[in-house]
């Protein structure tokens, strides 16, 4: 509903950026998006407090985007529950013309558009959240036989039926919780398919992951064979989750009741131009067929012209010829030289479209070689380049293990010098060694001496006493 993104008074490119970005999506940014139990309520931004609970204290309550993202989560809280319940009310198998779970598909279709990058391809700009879904099967190998299943089944043609079937295989396997988690904590891998605001990127992504592990109580049958999931509409039916006026009676105060009818009534109108947009647009795809119809009976009428004239050319070349093989029998005799020379030319003919033949041949052939030996250049060149690396890298090395070498040498003179040094200071340490050891004999000889010396003095100071 692209008529339903908020459009600011004075349009800037940070807005236009936003709303083309919104512009794919089903949820109303003039509203607020809020839980009451079991119920939808819809509140105008410009009547309400713009500090709500619900949204963290660090975005901007204004921001188109984090609005969509909280209405979004909001919505898949809604239709997780109401699935729940009435799967758990109905106690039996659901199949594919279930409503709520119809709904559910719709809403996690939108949760996986919110943001995505748009890609340029060949055929135009394309949007599709098929490529975020086929990470799932290279971050986990078991969701491998969801995506071949996918590939393999008939009648899709587009990637949003893809991921459409892909969703309906991870249900049936009750992994959708846990392949959801797989891909949103890969924010790195994400960030090529989804703009940095996007739901997946964001808190509300993991959310509403956490939200799909209730579903793994439930049993889906779901036939895809026939069911054309190419061009499908997915439009959230805001019916299912609105107030009705006997739960509008639990309200304390009549204000709050009034309010919320009047919100809903706005929400009707909203839809309505929407849906009348809608119409619109379809409006416009069949008067521009109809242009290209008429187009196409006008080309029609014009070939037919052509073919009527081409009879008329036909007609006439046949009476030319049968007036030609009247002439020819006429002159026969004639002809024969003529006849002859025809032949001859024919021949002549013959051999150089043989000619020709060749030399078409062997031009293919040249050019294939030719191929052949660009392709054998490009990796010569290659391997050379290569090559040519790998002596950089040799040269490098060899210049580093001379450094080293020059240093080893280095060290080594200086290992040497110090031993020499050393060698020297040990040889005087001998000698100095060698002289104390002489002074300490001569000491010692002389200490005997004076002992003896001071025995001779002793003996000679006793014989003095007595």
């Amino acid at each position: 509903m692209s008529d339903l993104t908020p459009q600011s008074e004075t349009p800037t490119p940070t807005t236009d950026k936003l709303t083309q970005a919104a512009r794919e999506t089903i949820y109303l940014c003039n509203f607020r998006v809020s839980v009451d139990g079991e119920w939808l309520c819809l509140r105008e931004l410009n009547d309400i407090s713009l500090t709500p609970d619900p949204e963290p204290a660090h975005e901007d309550p204004k921001d188109p985007i984090a609005i969509e993202r909280l209405n979004l989560m909001n919505m898949a809280k809604l239709s997780i529950k109401g699935l729940i319940e009435s799967a758990l009310n109905l106690g039996r198998t659901l199949d594919s013309d279930y409503a709520p779970l119809q709904q559910f598909f719709v809403v996690m279709e939108h949760c996986l558009k919110h943001g995505l990058k748009t890609k340029k391809t060949f055929l135009g700009q394309n949007k599709s959240f098929w490529g975020a879904l086929e990470l799932v099967e290279k971050l986990t190998p078991e969701a491998g036989e969801i995506t071949a299943s996918v590939k393999d089944l008939p009648g899709l043609k587009t990637p949003l039926g893809r991921g459409r079937a892909w969703l309906r295989l991870a249900l049936m396997q009750k992994k959708l919780s846990d392949y959801m988690k797989t891909i949103i904590n890969r924010k790195d891998l994400l960030a090529e398919f989804y703009e940095a605001n996007a739901l997946m990127m964001e808190e509300e992504g993991a959310v509403i992951a956490g939200l799909l592990v209730g579903l793994n109580v439930i049993d889906a049958n779901l036939c895809m064979k026939g069911e054309d999931l190419d061009s499908q509409v997915g439009v959230i039916d805001f019916s299912m989750y609105l107030k009705d006026g006997g739960h509008s009676s639990k309200s304390a105060e009549g204000d709050g009741q009034i309010t919320a009818i009047l919100d809903q009534k706005n929400y009707v109108e909203e839809l309505n131009r929407h849906l009348s947009a809608s119409v619109n647009n379809l409006q416009a795809k069949v008067d521009a067929l109809e242009k290209s119809n008429t187009k196409l009976t006008e080309e029609l009428a014009v070939a037919n012209n052509r073919i009527i004239t081409l009879q008329e050319d036909v007609e006439r070349v046949k009476e030319e010829s049968s007036y030609q093989l009247e002439s020819r029998k006429a002159t026969r005799s004639e002809s024969t030289a003529e006849g002859q020379t025809m032949g001859e030319t024919r021949k002549q003919l013959k051999e150089e479209t043989l000619l020709r033949l060749d030399v078409e041949k062997e031009l293919e052939v040249q050019i294939g070689m030719k191929q052949e030996m660009e392709l054998s250049m490009k990796m010569l060149e290659k391997d050379i380049c290569e090559k040519q690396d790998a002596l950089v890298e040799l040269r490098q090395q060899l210049e580093d293990l001379r450094a080293m070498n020059q240093q080893l040498s280095h060290k080594s003179h200086t290992s040497d010098a110090s031993s020499k040094q050393k060698s020297e200071v040990i040889v005087r340490l001998e000698e100095k060694i060698n002289q104390m050891s002489g002074t300490i004999k001569q000491l010692e000889t002389s200490e005997k001496d004076l002992v003896k010396q001071a025995r001779s003095l002793s003996s000679a100071a006793e014989k003095l006493l007595q």
